[in-house]
C-alpha cells in the first residue's frame, strides 16, 4: 500500500494537518489497515521535500497546526496515480504463505494444525467481515460506499485464504498417501 499517494489522495481536494489525514484514512479504509502518525509526517516531510506538498503554520484558536497542501506537481502525481493500474510485479509478503512454506519444510512442525488454526482465525475474521457487510448494506448511504468496497475485498482476500488452506491441506494428504 503506497501511503505516499494515499496522503497525495486526501489532499486532492482539501489542505489537512497530520492527523486529520491519518484520521481521514482510516475512517475512508474502515480502520482495516491503521495508519501511525509517525508514519504520516515522516511521509509529509518527503513529500515537501520532493516538492509534492507544501506546508503552512496556521493558528486556529490558539494552536498552532502546520497545513499541508497539494503543490501542482503533488496534483500530477496523485492524478498519475489514480490513472495507473496497481502493479503486481513484486508480490508482497505474505507471512502465512512463508509460515506454510516454512512448516512443509521444517521437521517436526505439525502442519495440520498450522492449517487448522489458521482456517479458524480466518473463518473468524471472515464472519466479522460479513456481519459488518451486512449492516452497512441495511441501512446504506451514499458515504458507505467506500466501506463496502473496503470490506468486499476484505471478504474476498479471506475467502481466496481459506480455498487456499483447502489446497495446502489436499496437498498434505496427497504426500502422505505418496509416502513422502
Amino acid at each position: 500500500m503506497s501511503i505516499r499517494h494515499s496522503i497525495l489522495a486526501l489532499l486532492y481536494h482539501q489542505p489537512r494537518h497530520g492527523y486529520q489525514l491519518r484520521s481521514e484514512f482510516e475512517t475512508r479504509t474502515r480502520r482495516a489497515w491503521p495508519l501511525n502518525i509517525g508514519q504520516v509526517y515522516t511521509t509529509l516531510d518527503r513529500l515537501e521535500r520532493d516538492g509534492l506538498v507544501r506546508s503552512e503554520e496556521n493558528s486556529d484558536d490558539g494552536d498552532t497546526r502546520v497545513i499541508y497542501d497539494l503543490t501542482a506537481a503533488g496534483r500530477a502525481e496523485a492524478d498519475q496515480w489514480f490513472a495507473s493500474a496497481v502493479g503486481r510485479s513484486d508480490p508482497p509478503r505474505d507471512e502465512l504463505a512463508i509460515k506454510m512454506a516454512l512448516a512443509v519444510t521444517l521437521p517436526g512442525v505439525d502442519v495440520a494444525a498450522v492449517i487448522t488454526a489458521q482456517r479458524a482465525a480466518t473463518l473468524a475474521v471472515l464472519q466479522d467481515y460479513t456481519k459488518a457487510r451486512r449492516e452497512t448494506s441495511a441501512n446504506q448511504r451514499a458515504s458507505d460506499t467506500a466501506t463496502l468496497l473496503i470490506l468486499d475485498s476484505l471478504i474476498f482476500h479471506a475467502e481466496a485464504e481459506l480455498r487456499w488452506l483447502d489446497l495446502c491441506e489436499a496437498r498434505m494428504m496427497q504426500l502422505e498417501q505418496n509416502g513422502a
